[in-house]
């Protein structure tokens, strides 16, 4: 199964693109109708996706602790606590 369109490259996917490119180039390798040249491509392909949405995750987690860190230093009402209190 050669590749139908050209692909866009992998950096200007959404995340969200790329999770459901992967999800179906894993489908195709799962369903072993592939040619082994396609099975290669298509593969390669996957593992090139799974990079990118590894790579970003670990910086949004990274962006997040930043976040996390810098509202430690700041005194946060506890609104579960005021909530409870309120209802009761």
């Amino acid at each position: 199964m050669a590749l139908e369109e050209k692909e866009r490259e992998v950096g200007q996917l959404t995340f969200k693109e790329a999770s459901v490119e992967l999800e179906r180039v894993v489908r195709q390798l799962e369903s072993g109708d592939l040619e082994l040249e396609d099975a290669l491509e298509r593969y390669t392909r996957g593992v090139e996706l799974l990079r990118s949405l590894r790579d970003r995750l670990a910086h949004a987690e990274q962006r997040v602790q930043v976040l996390l860190d810098s509202t430690s230093e700041v005194e946060v009402p506890d609104t579960m606590t005021a909530d409870a209190t309120s209802n009761n």
